[in-house]
């Protein structure tokens, strides 16, 4: 119950940095951007604009996420996170949309050819930091309490690192006269928005599909199994991924000769040292069998 209390609450404040961090880059690009001329900083205005409604996203996924199991939820709410994950991918789509639609009025229209000022490569230079620091935070917090919806918002958020680093090289480049380079960089940071959207689609979907988090998790499970003298060998271990937790099944090898009532005693130790020593496991399933004989799950 501690370790719950302490996952929300880690969750809780690594999405409110993110909220109101992007609040505060999204007022000030867009302000920068429209009063500097940068069709690039009015670009990442819109994808920070992104940040924070994904960043609410992200909060409440969390917050559903943490819900324990119910009549009609048998295995929690852990689900709930990659779902929001799959959401913030179409929004993701929406916005890279925008930012290249933009960026072909403002070439149609001629008005590329306006370098844009020395402001907008200060705006830049603060949103290489703050954002790296986000980015550090969110994805640092994810894993540290295995979130996938706090690690798919920072891989969200390290886009603006490089769609920045870009918009400071278009201004300097337009000042120099390379006018055309505040546009591209618009188009640079569409097409990092939307490599984004494929790789949180890819872990989200993994997630939901319950993907093995990690193959050494199989390993540590029959360690922490094999690590009672009653069980003499363990087969059949099955992983379901559930996002930030998972649950497991498998088979131990007992005595043939033991009671019933002692099967299931040792059973149940094996469930709980299974649980306190692999991390994301919140649920197991222990089948027993005798040592001589095999057994499969049905």
């Amino acid at each position: 119950m501690e370790n719950e209390i302490q996952r929300e609450k880690i969750g809780q404040k690594a999405s409110f940095v993110a909220i109101f961090g992007n609040i505060f880059l999204t007022i000030f690009n867009f302000t920068v951007g429209i009063f500097s001329g940068s069709t690039a900083l009015v670009a990442e205005g819109t994808h920070t604009l992104s940040d924070v409604i994904t960043s609410v996203m992200a909060y409440f996924g969390f917050m559903i996420g943490m819900r324990p199991a119910d009549e009609e939820h048998h295995y929690g709410h852990g689900r709930a996170e990659p779902i929001v994950g799959i959401i913030i991918v179409a929004f993701l789509g929406v916005v890279a949309f925008e930012i290249l639609f933009e960026v072909y009025k403002k070439l149609m229209l001629g008005e590329a050819l306006t370098p844009p000022d020395l402001i907008a490569a200060g705006m830049a230079l603060i949103g290489i930091f703050v954002n790296y620091a986000m980015t550090n935070y969110l994805i640092n917090a994810g894993k540290k309490i295995n979130s996938p919806v706090l690690i798919a918002d920072g891989r969200h958020q390290s886009v603006d690192i490089y769609s920045c680093a870009a918009i400071l090289i278009g201004v300097i480049g337009s000042r120099l006269g390379f006018t055309f380079l505040d546009p591209l960089v618009a188009v640079f940071i569409a097409i990092m928005v939307l490599k984004t959207a494929y790789v949180v689609a890819r872990d989200s979907v993994n997630a939901l599909m319950g993907k093995v988090p990690d193959p050494t998790i199989l390993r540590d499970i029959e360690s922490a199994a094999l690590s009672l003298k009653d069980v003499q060998g363990v087969h059949s271990v099955k992983i379901n991924n559930m996002g930030p937790y998972a649950s497991a099944e498998l088979h131990i090898e007992l005595d043939k000769n033991l009671r019933l009532e002692e099967s299931h005693k040792i059973s149940h130790r094996v469930e709980e040292e299974i649980i306190n020593q692999v991390k994301p496991l919140k649920m197991v399933i222990v089948h027993t069998c005798p040592s001589e004989e095999e057994c499969e799950l049905d």
